[in-house]
C-alpha cells in the first residue's frame, strides 16, 4: 500500500514537471517574465548554491529561517499546549481566559508585526513572537478539543478513586487529548512557516522570506521559485520528522488508523 502511494506521488510530481516544462520551455505558452522555466530555475538554484544570493548561501539562508521556525514554534508548544488543557479541565479557567482568547483568537499573526517591531525591534525576537502568535493559536483550540472530547464517564471514575489531581492529567487528560493534541501541533507548524516568510518579508537581512522579498526587487523569477521551493522542502521535512514522533508517541493510535 505504502510502495502504490509513493508511485502514485512520483507519478503526478513527474506530471507537474512535464507540464512546467511544456509550458515553459517548449510552447512559451507561459512567458519567463510571468514563471520561470525548469532551466532557469537550475541557474538561479546553481547561482545561490556556488555564488550566494542577497548576502548567503542557501544553506544560511534555510538554517537562519529553520531556527526562527523552531524556536517560535517551541514556545508555542510551552505555552499554548498546557493552556489549551487547562482551560478544558477546569472552567473556572475557561471562563476567566476565553472571553480574551476569543478576542485575540481572530486577529491575523501579520497584524502583530508593527506592535512586534514597536517592541522587540527589526531583529529575529520581533518574527520569533509573530512566529509564536500564529502557532499559539491552534495549539490552545485544539488541546482544549482534546480535553472537553474525553468521555466524561473515565473522568468520573478516576475521581470515584481518587486519583490525585496531577496523576489524572498527567495519566489520563494528557494521553487522551493527545491525538488532538498532534493535530494542532501540525497546524501550528504550518502557520510557523506560513508567517515566517510574511516575518522575514520586513527588516530581515538573512533567510528564506529575504530571498523572496530581495528577488521580488530584483524582479528575478527564477530566484523567487527558489525560495518557494526551500520553503517548501523544509515545512515538508519539519512535518515529516513531527509525524515520527507522532508515530513514536501514539502507535496506538497511529496502528488502530492505519
Amino acid at each position: 500500500m505504502v510502495g502504490r502511494r509513493a508511485g502514485i506521488g512520483l507519478t503526478t510530481v513527474a506530471s507537474v514537471g512535464v507540464t512546467w516544462w511544456l509550458l515553459t520551455s517548449v510552447t512559451g505558452i507561459v512567458g519567463s517574465a510571468r514563471f520561470p522555466s525548469p532551466a532557469e530555475f537550475g541557474v538561479s538554484l546553481n547561482q545561490i548554491l556556488t555564488r550566494g544570493y542577497a548576502g548567503a548561501g542557501l544553506a544560511q539562508h534555510a538554517v537562519h529561517s529553520l531556527k526562527l521556525v523552531v524556536m517560535g514554534f517551541a514556545v508555542a508548544v510551552v505555552t499554548g499546549i498546557p493552556l489549551g488543557l487547562w482551560m478544558g479541565w477546569d472552567r473556572r479557567v475557561e471562563a476567566c481566559v476565553n472571553p480574551i482568547f476569543l478576542v485575540i483568537r481572530p486577529i491575523p499573526p501579520l497584524a502583530w508585526i508593527p506592535l512586534a517591531i514597536l517592541w522587540l525591534g527589526l531583529g529575529d525576537a520581533a518574527k520569533i513572537m509573530v512566529i509564536w502568535f500564529a502557532a499559539f493559536v491552534p495549539s490552545v483550540i485544539n488541546a482544549f478539543a482534546g480535553v472537553r472530547n474525553i468521555d466524561r464517564p473515565v473522568i468520573e471514575a478516576a475521581r470515584m478513586l481518587g486519583t490525585p489531581r496531577w496523576r489524572m492529567v498527567r495519566e489520563i487528560i494528557a494521553p487522551a487529548a493527545a491525538p488532538m493534541i498532534f493535530t494542532g501541533l501540525r497546524l501550528s507548524l504550518q502557520a510557523s512557516w506560513t508567517t515566517l516568510v510574511a516575518a522575514e518579508l520586513v527588516g530581515a537581512l538573512v533567510g528564506l522570506g529575504f530571498i523572496l522579498n530581495m528577488a521580488q526587487q530584483d524582479i528575478y523569477p527564477g530566484m523567487i521559485l527558489v525560495g518557494m521551493v526551500a520553503v517548501g522542502i523544509l515545512g515538508w521535512a519539519t512535518t515529516w520528522l513531527l509525524g515520527q514522533a507522532e508515530r513514536r508517541a501514539l502507535a496506538w493510535n497511529v496502528a488502530a488508523r492505519d
